[in-house]
C-alpha cells in the first residue's frame, strides 16, 4: 500500500505555517495603523479592501470544499469544531481550522512514527497550498503594488525599503514554488526532478512577478486613478478567457464561476495553467500580451516623469534606464522559464499521470519534503493499493501542468 512518508523537514514546514499566517495578519494590522497615523486614508481604504476581500474569498473556497466532501471531517480538531464550522467561516477563521488539522496529523505522524496510509495529511496540505495561492494573488501581490506605489510617491528608495520590497516579492514567488512542489507530488517515480528545478522555477517566477508588480506600481504612482481602470478592464478580458477555456475545477456552477473570476485575478499578475492539453500557444499569447502591457505602463511612467513629474524630479536618462530595466527583467524571466521547460519540465501523457494499479508515486527524496505518494483516477476513486483519499482538485491541476 502506498503511504505518506513524513520527515522532520515536513514537520518543520507545517509547524511554521500557522505562526507565519498569524504574523502576516499582525503585519497587516501594523500597516493599516501606520496608514491611519499618517492620514493616508485612501491607501488605508485600499488596504482594508484587499484584506477583507481576500479573506472572504479564501473562506468561501474553504467552505465550498468542505461542502463538496459532505463535511466529512478528517481530524479530531475539525470534528470538535464541526458544529461551529459555518460560524468560524463567517468570522473569517475557517482557514485556521484547516491549518490546525494539518498540524494535528503532522504531530501525530511524527511522534507516533506511523505513516498516513489514508492520505489525510497530503489531502489537507494540498487544499492549503491552493488556498495560499488564492490568498497570495488576491492580497499579497496587490498589497505589494500598493506599498511600492506609496514608496515611489514619497521618493523613499533607501536600502531598507528596497530590501523589504525584495523580501515581499520573494515571498510571493516562494508561495508559487511551494504550489509547484505540491503538483510534483503526483509525478510517477520515473519523472523525479532535482533541487535545481525548484531553484530555476523560483527564479523565473521571481523575475516575472518583480517586473509585473514594479510596472504596475510605477504606473500607479503617476496615474493612481487609472490603475483601477487598468485592472478592471484587464480582469474582464482575462475572466472571459477563463470562461472560454472551459474550466472544470469546482463541483458546483456557482463555485466554477467564482473560480474563473479568481483565475482572471491570478492571470493579471502571473500565468496559471487551468485546462488540459498543450498550452504553448496560450502561454505565448499571454506572455506577449503582458510584455506589451508592461512596456506601455513603463513608457507612460517614463513620459510622465520626464514631462510632468508629480512629486520628485528624475533625470530623463535615469527614467528611461529604469523603464528599460523593468522590461528587461521580464524578458530575462521568460528566458529562464524557457530553460526550465527545456531542461527540467517532464512532459508526460495523462495516462502516466493517472497511473494504474501497478504504479506508485514516490516522493523526490533528494528534493525536500515528500508530499504524497497517492494516485487516483479522474473520477476520484482510489485505484487498487492506493490511499483512500486523493485530492481531485490538485490532481487535475497537476495533469494540466505536466501533460
Amino acid at each position: 500500500m502506498a503511504v505518506f512518508t513524513y520527515s522532520p523537514v515536513d514537520f518543520f514546514f507545517t509547524c511554521v505555517g500557522l505562526p507565519l499566517l498569524l504574523l502576516d495578519v499582525g503585519l497587516d494590522v501594523w500597516a493599516a495603523v501606520n496608514f491611519y497615523q499618517e492620514e493616508e486614508y485612501v491607501s488605508l481604504a485600499v488596504l482594508l479592501l484587499l484584506l477583507v476581500g481576500s479573506s472572504v474569498l479564501v473562506q468561501v473556497y474553504s467552505w465550498f470544499w468542505y461542502s463538496y466532501e459532505s463535511f466529512e471531517m478528517q481530524t479530531e480538531v475539525e470534528r470538535r469544531l464541526s458544529r461551529r464550522l459555518k460560524l468560524l467561516h463567517v468570522l473569517q477563521m475557517g482557514i485556521y481550522v484547516r491549518h490546525a488539522g494539518v498540524l494535528e496529523i503532522s504531530v501525530r505522524s511524527l511522534y507516533s512514527k506511523q505513516n498516513d496510509p489514508e492520505g489525510f495529511a497530503v489531502y489537507l496540505s494540498h487544499d492549503l497550498s491552493m488556498l495560499r495561492i488564492i490568498e497570495t494573488f488576491s492580497e499579497s501581490a496587490p498589497q505589494l503594488v500598493l506599498m511600492l506605489t506609496v514608496i515611489l510617491r514619497e521618493g523613499r528608495l533607501d536600502p531598507v525599503t528596497v530590501l523589504k520590497a525584495i523580501g515581499s516579492v520573494s515571498a510571493v514567488a516562494f508561495c508559487v514554488t511551494t504550489y509547484h512542489r505540491c503538483l510534483r507530488s503526483f509525478l510517477p517515480a520515473k519523472a523525479k526532478q532535482r533541487v535545481g528545478s525548484s531553484v530555476v522555477y523560483f527564479l523565473w517566477n521571481l523575475l516575472l512577478l518583480s517586473s509585473r508588480l514594479v510596472a504596475l506600481a510605477l504606473f500607479a504612482s503617476v496615474l493612481p486613478c487609472f490603475i483601477f481602470t487598468h485592472f478592471f478592464c484587464s480582469w474582464l478580458v482575462l475572466f472571459f478567457c477563463a470562461w472560454r477555456s472551459g474550466t472544470a475545477f469546482m463541483e458546483s456552477p456557482g463555485g466554477e464561476w467564482l473560480y474563473r473570476a479568481t483565475v482572471g485575478l491570478i492571470w493579471y499578475f502571473d500565468w496559471f495553467n487551468v485546462v488540459e492539453g498543450k498550452t504553448r500557444n496560450r502561454t505565448l499569447l499571454y506572455h506577449s500580451g503582458v510584455l506589451l502591457d508592461i512596456s506601455i505602463l513603463c513608457s507612460v511612467w517614463c513620459w510622465k516623469m520626464t514631462t510632468d513629474p508629480p512629486y520628485f524630479v528624475i533625470p530623463p536618462v535615469y527614467a528611461a534606464i529604469t523603464a528599460a530595466c523593468v522590461v528587461a527583467l521580464y524578458v530575462l524571466g521568460l528566458l529562464l522559464k524557457i530553460a526550465y521547460y527545456k531542461r527540467f519540465h517532464p512532459n508526460l501523457r495523462r495516462e502516466e499521470l493517472r497511473g494504474d494499479s501497478s504504479e506508485r508515486l514516490q516522493g523526490d527524496q533528494t528534493d525536500g519534503p515528500v508530499m504524497s505518494q497517492a494516485i487516483c483516477d479522474v473520477t476520484g476513486r482510489s485505484l487498487p493499493s492506493q490511499p483512500a483519499h486523493c485530492n481531485k482538485r490538485m490532481k487535475m491541476l497537476a495533469e494540466n501542468f505536466y501533460s
